[in-house]
């Protein structure tokens, strides 16, 4: 049968929040090995060489069998890591599994959803699909947040180190937030690594705190899925509920664990991005950009005389992708993920054909 004929036409299927929704655009995946990413905010440097002892010791007969549906070794790593119970931790497929079922244990129809504007664009989205009231709060100004007075809401999403911006929120600040509100504080620390403090003791002492954290980009495993949340007893046992029944991958597992059992490679990593942060940022506020403060692995910058757009084109023609969020607070800013040495001098050397003179 054709497309739309029938009864009920296939363009019918679609709940009216998902018809009326944009959906979440993830950063340009090319194909061309030749291309320079810095728009996705992956990290340029490789996993610890025990993730691939690790991987090449799995034996690949055992993925006919599902794997571990609670993930109970990494659990019980990452309450080692945490001090804390292994019932206090949650594991996903990335942190964006978590966030969802967050969604999905927490958020009825049209319970109200806060979040920071600008933040992570997948909240908004996340608040579509479940039919929630979308309450953003406006960032200030140098992209400060300030929770503003008797605001409510059921659940508040709260990236921190934020997210374009990469501006952190010193937890002092978060933790005065999470006794002043009477809902659920869900701290997205996708980037804690590569930050001077984080919030993660929030989750274990305050229980309308989940505090989510990924693998992805400190520990260079975005392409197996693997983030965690930590949280009391009873938020972590309505997640589990509402989880898909394998989540984690048997090999996301495994490289998972050997990943976070060589903390040392990883920290030695972020101190490298650390560094190339700093280096970056001074190459752009030489060529006139200005750089907003970063607690993460990526800049937010602006130039004051070349459109972020004009910008976006004339590099991709260069063949280096960087990121751009069109809308009003937005716009004018690209998102830049720090790279290595060589992808730094292929940028600057990009900005200095393409800038005016």
């Amino acid at each position: 049968m054709a497309d739309g004929q029938g009864p009920y036409g296939t363009t019918r299927f679609a709940r009216p929040a998902v018809k009326a929704m944009r959906g979440y655009e993830p950063g340009e995946q090319p194909r061309r090995r030749d291309i320079i990413k810095l728009n996705t905010n992956e990290n340029p440097y490789p996993p610890s060489p025990r993730v691939a002892q690790a991987l090449a010791g799995l034996d690949y007969r055992l993925l006919s069998l599902y794997p571990d549906p609670l993930c109970t070794e990494l659990r019980e790593e990452l309450a080692r890591l945490h001090r804390c119970s292994p019932r206090e931790v949650i594991v996903g497929n990335g942190s964006d599994d978590i966030l969802a079922m967050c969604f999905r244990a927490f958020v009825d129809v049209g319970d109200r959803v806060g979040y920071v504007d600008p933040s992570y664009s997948l909240y908004p989205v996340l608040s579509e699909i479940a039919g929630a009231e979308k309450a953003p709060v406006p960032l200030g100004e140098g992209f400060s947040w300030k929770p503003p007075p008797g605001y409510e809401a059921k659940m508040f999403l709260l990236t921190n180190p934020n997210a374009p911006t990469g501006v952190l929120l010193p937890a002092e600040r978060v933790e005065d937030f999470v006794k002043s509100f009477g809902g659920l504080v869900v701290i997205d620390e996708a980037y804690a690594d590569f930050a001077r403090e984080n919030c993660a003791y929030l989750a274990i002492r305050f229980s309308n705190v989940l505090v989510v954290r990924s693998l992805s980009k400190s520990y260079s495993l975005a392409g197996l899925r693997v983030g965690y949340a930590l949280g009391c007893e009873a938020l972590i046992e309505s997640l589990l509920k509402v989880k898909d029944s394998y989540n984690v991958g048997l090999p996301a597992q495994v490289a998972a664990l050997a990943a976070l059992r060589d903390r040392k490679h990883m920290l030695r990593n972020v101190e490298i991005v650390r560094m190339m942060r700093e280096r970056m940022r001074g190459e752009l506020e030489k060529r006139g950009f200005e750089v907003a403060p970063s607690e993460t692995n990526f800049l937010w910058v602006r130039h004051p005389r070349v459109p972020a757009g004009e910008l976006l084109r004339r590099l991709k023609g260069d063949g280096i992708l960087v990121r751009r969020f069109p809308g009003e607070k937005t716009g004018d800013y690209l998102r830049i993920t720090v790279g290595t040495e060589a992808d730094l001098y292929a940028l600057t050397g990009a900005l200095d054909r393409l800038l005016p003179q």
